[in-house]
This record gives C-alpha cells, sequence and structure tokens, in this order.
C-alpha cells in the first residue's frame, strides 16, 4: 500500500463524524429563529422537553437523558429557574439530587413550542421513512458508543 492510500481514512469526505458535526450544527442553528421567540437556548430547550414530557425528573436523570454533566446542567438550570420555567428542590430521599420540575408557566411555554419540531423536520427535505432510518441509525450508534465508553464490547 503506498502512502496516499494509507491516508485515504485521514480525508474529510472519508468520515461520518464531520457530516453528522456539520449537520448537528446546522439543525441547532435552525432552531435558533424558533427558540429566540420563547427565549430559550436550544440546551434550555431541550431541558424543557424532558420536563414537558415527565413533569418532575432527578438532576441525574436529566443529566443521563440529555447526555449532559452537571457542569453544563447547572447554569442552564438556574436560568430556566428564574425565568420561572421550573423550581429546583432537594430530594427528601437523597439530599444530593435535585428535584427538577415544571411549573405552570413551564408548562404554559409547551403550546408555544408545539410546532417546532415540524418545522424542523421540514427543514431536512428527508421522506418519513428517510428520516426513521436516520433516528434508528443515529441512536444505535450512540448506544454503542456509551457501552464502549463504559468498557462493554
Amino acid at each position: 500500500m503506498n502512502n496516499t492510500e494509507s491516508y485515504e481514512a485521514l480525508k474529510l469526505n472519508n468520515q461520518v463524524c464531520f457530516p453528522l458535526y456539520a449537520c448537528s450544527k446546522e439543525l441547532v442553528n435552525r432552531y435558533t429563529p424558533y427558540l429566540k421567540r420563547l427565549g430559550l437556548t436550544y440546551t434550555q430547550y431541550i431541558v424543557m422537553m424532558v420536563l414537558w414530557e415527565k413533569e418532575s425528573v432527578s438532576s441525574r436523570e436529566l443529566a443521563d437523558c440529555l447526555h449532559l454533566d452537571y457542569g453544563t446542567l447547572t447554569p442552564v438550570l438556574k436560568r430556566l429557574e428564574n425565568s420561572e420555567y421550573l423550581t429546583r428542590q432537594r430530594d427528601p430521599k437523597d439530599e444530593r439530587l435535585l428535584l427538577i420540575s415544571l411549573t405552570e408557566k413551564g408548562n404554559a411555554l409547551k403550546d408555544e413550542a408545539v410546532g417546532i419540531p415540524t418545522c424542523i423536520a421540514k427543514c431536512m427535505g428527508l421522506t418519513e421513512e428517510e428520516f426513521k432510518t436516520l433516528y434508528v441509525l443515529t441512536y444505535k450508534a450512540l448506544a454503542n458508543m456509551e457501552k464502549t465508553k463504559n468498557g462493554l464490547d
């Protein structure tokens, strides 16, 4: 194998990570005008999506669900609490954990956000089948990488 062939794996166009990165960045950018109207960042939005679904979660469950560390999550939660979208209280069963709960004001925001996923899906230009395939494969890859990260093959 000559040098040119051995470096094929290093070409940007041969990487799966790059289009995933660029697509993720572009998707977050597409969310911006919708979220700006709600006064939310993308990270605040995904926190709110979990709360709209579950109404109350522990800080650990929220961090795990969103694949975020506490250092990233804490300031986001503080800002959402200051906006009166959620409350944070120590878990009486385990003082180390915070219970994050949706407020009425936070729940009302759901009505304003309900159309966002449809708008974002349209901008992707995928058929419903392609969208489902992308979803399944992305979550499969994420699950496989998480297993490896934890030392499980």
